[in-house]
């Protein structure tokens, strides 16, 4: 970010902004007569506004950056207070000279309405909405500089307070992270033993106990993302529990997986489910769910990394691309060194890790607030932190009863019951019943969610009773998702931070492993045993899937630091991890469900549904001209290959017509205007996006799709 910044920066500084244009230097080139007429409309009084020009102090407003730096001190306080005047002086500049921009620009164009439809005014008038245009762009360049000081006053004052915070993790607790870090590598590799075969490195061969597997799964769904932004959630202004009431959706799925697709999935030695649909519907179907796992993996795993590479920030101190590497050299080691068995076991302990930090959060919390346990219940509670039901109909509402029920209950049945991923652990275990427990039991991770808002609670109360310092201010105040972190490092007493730290480096790796492993598993799968090596040894392919885990894990490092931009357009970091899963997860589901229901059909509907799925997702996220630019070439190519591949049935053209026609407007029909005159477009909470994409997927893959034999039929 800050060398986006300065790059900008240095382009303003390089073009200097020309002068507004002097009304006697636009004016002298035309007939006297005109002059004087056109004098005088210039000359008078307009009855508009001039507009808003003026400026407000940027970030810090209550806290000084003589006080931050006092606070924060350290050897480069000197220099970073020059630093930090030298931009203010630059910022003060900047917003003098858009004000004057903002003037003239409003003069200017008064002075053109008022010739327009003049007559004898026509060339002036012309001349006139010339300048107009000119002084927008001029604006325009004025307000991107003085945006890019802003961005750069608040980048040194958040770096500045995130050194002072860092300073505050000692040690002895990176002691701790690194003793966690090498025990848990010991103890994983010991478990794992030497994977001697493909079903050894990613099946675990088929004997790992279920309390493990369940312990690896709550562990690998709740990552970083949960633990750290779900205490922010209740933290922030007006935050309160009604996360919690997608826990509903999330468990009737988990049995809906273990009664019903996991018998399926056990009736035949299969290493994914992708098999599963591929042998139902064709075998080009596995190529494309193997196709939509891998993307869908890459978009919501790195944004997990992500979010827990900002966490980092507040120990490292530094920017959040050492973090993601740091998190990336560790998850790539794990995977390598056993497979799948590894990544369980590792998992596991870290669900026990989660558990004690959550814990130890709040005793530590409850034993610093006078009144102990009951005054932090009886605080927040007054502070509306404990609401938990939301019966809001609003569908622009994520956290509602409605969207737990049905919407969660579709990601959940995408996410555990067709993502490489999770459904790779239910694989490891010796049978279809000891699975069946590993899904349902996992369930309880809904109670450590639970804890983890009670956690965000209790940092509410105790930040009331003691305030945060003036870097613990700014650092939060810039980013709200970071409280709990801030907690555990400047509140929390040594070597238990270390311990809750080396939690969250838990749940950062446990996302980024997990996925490596279903990663490797997949891309050997499709790509590498049937077209490279067809007839290699077990022994190869296990050192192949170790060089393509570190392949992914390159990959999958440098999109989690690309998601810095990503993430800027969502309400917060949880949405923005979730919201990443839905490009892919209701064309998963959409095709297991057309695989596993008796509905008879081939794959050739999944040509058009699932590439539409992913559109109309993308046309409910994204509505700028670009990305409608995208959606509409997209639809179109789309439907020109319906025509070229369908032109005997047009039924089934009409049915991709109609569903392109649905993706269109989603993207581009406009429901009303903001105040500042710019459009609203169709948007709908993101757990809504997972049952429409399923829908799309199973409804046109079934209407479109040819009728298979009754014998190749569903076998499950």
């Amino acid at each position: 970010m800050a060398i986006v910044v300065l790059m900008v920066l240095a382009a303003t500084r390089a073009a200097p902004a020309q002068d507004s244009v002097r009304f006697d230097d636009f004016i002298g080139s035309f007939p006297a007569v005109v002059q004087v007429r056109a004098r005088a409309v210039w000359e008078t009084p307009s009855s508009e506004a001039a507009g808003d020009s003026a400026t407000t102090e940027v970030s810090g407003k209550e806290i000084s950056d003589d006080d931050l730096l006092a606070a924060a001190g350290g050897p480069k306080k000197d220099a970073v207070l020059a630093q930090l005047n030298e931009l203010r002086a630059q910022w003060r500049a900047a917003g003098a000279e858009r004000a004057e921009l903002v003037q003239a620009t409003a003069r200017w164009t008064s002075f053109a309405e008022r010739l327009q439809g003049r007559d004898d005014m026509g060339p002036v008038f012309l001349g006139a909405v010339r300048v107009v245009r000119e002084h927008e762009a001029l604006l325009r360049r004025a307000e991107a500089r003085l945006a890019a000081l802003e961005q750069e006053i608040q980048s040194r004052r958040v770096g500045a307070a995130l050194e002072a915070v860092a300073r505050n993790f000692t040690t002895r607790d990176w002691l701790v992270i690194v003793a966690y870090l090498v025990l848990t590598t010991v103890l994983g590799g010991l478990l794992a033993g030497r994977p001697a075969s493909m079903k050894d490195f990613f099946l675990g061969g088929r004997k790992l106990p279920w309390p493990a597997v369940c312990g690896s799964i709550i562990a690998t769904e709740l990552s970083a993302a949960t633990f750290l932004v779900v205490p922010a959630l209740v933290f922030s202004a007006g935050g309160d529990m009604t996360y919690i009431q997608l826990a509903l959706g999330t468990i009737l799925a988990r049995f809906l997986i273990g009664y019903f697709f996991i018998p399926a999935y056990y009736e035949r030695e299969i290493y994914s489910p992708y098999e599963y649909m591929g042998r139902q519907l064709g075998p080009r179907v596995k190529n494309i769910t193997t196709g939509l796992f891998m993307v869908g993996g890459i978009l919501a795993q790195g944004a997990r990394v992500y979010i827990a590479a900002k966490a980092l920030q507040v120990v490292t101190g530094t920017d959040v691309v050492t973090s993601i590497v740091i998190i990336g050299v560790v998850s790539i080691g794990w995977t390598i060194m056993g497979g799948i068995t590894t990544v369980v076991w590792t998992d596991a302990i870290q669900f026990l890790l989660f558990v004690l930090g959550a814990v130890a959060a709040v005793a530590f919390a409850a034993t610093s607030v006078e009144g102990g346990l009951a005054a932090i219940v009886a605080e927040a509670r007054h502070a509306g932190k404990f609401r938990v039901l939301n019966l809001n109909l609003n569908a622009r509402e994520a956290y509602t009863l409605w969207c737990g029920l049905i919407g969660f209950s579709f990601l959940t049945l995408a996410s555990h019951g067709t993502d490489q991923m999770l459904v790779q652990r239910l694989f490891t275990c010796k049978g279809p019943g000891p699975a069946r427990r590993a899904i349902v039991w996992s369930s309880l991770s809904q109670v450590l969610t639970l804890l983890l808002l009670f956690v965000g609670a209790a940092v509410f109360v105790y930040y009331r009773h003691i305030p945060l310092t003036a870097p613990e201010r700014v650092v939060v105040e810039a980013d709200s998702m970071k409280v709990f972190a801030v907690y555990i490092v400047d509140v929390m007493p040594p070597l238990l931070s270390g311990l809750l730290m080396a939690a969250i480096f838990a749940a950062a790796i446990s996302t980024l492993d997990s996925l490596l492993a279903a990663l490797s598993q997949s891309t050997i799968s499709i790509l590498y045993q049937p077209f490279l090596r067809p007839r290699a040894s077990d022994r190869h392919y296990v050192m192949a899937s170790r060089v393509i885990v570190l392949i992914w894990g390159v990959l999958l490092t440098a999109f989690a630091i690309y998601c810095d931009v990503l993430a800027r357009s969502y309400a917060d970091l949880i949405q923005f991890a979730l919201a990443m899963a839905a490009y892919t997860y209701g064309g998963l589901l959409g095709v297991f469900l057309l695989a596993f229901l008796p509905t008879r059909r081939d794959d050739l509907g999944l040509l058009w549904s699932v590439p539409l799925s992913m559109l109309m997702v993308f046309s409910l996220n994204w509505h700028q001209p670009i990305a409608q630019g995208i959606v509409v070439m997209a639809s179109a190519l789309l439907l020109i290959q319906a025509f070229r591949r369908l032109r005997p049935q047009p039924e089934k053209i009409l049915y991709i017509a109609l569903a392109v026609l649905l993706v269109l407007i989603l993207s581009l029909a406009v429901v009303g205007t903001m105040p500042d005159g710019r459009p609203v477009h169709i948007t709908l909470a993101w757990p809504w996006h997972f049952p429409l994409a399923t829908a799309m997927t199973f409804c046109l893959g079934y209407l479109v799709g040819n009728r298979r034999p009754a014998a190749t039929g569903n076998a499950g």
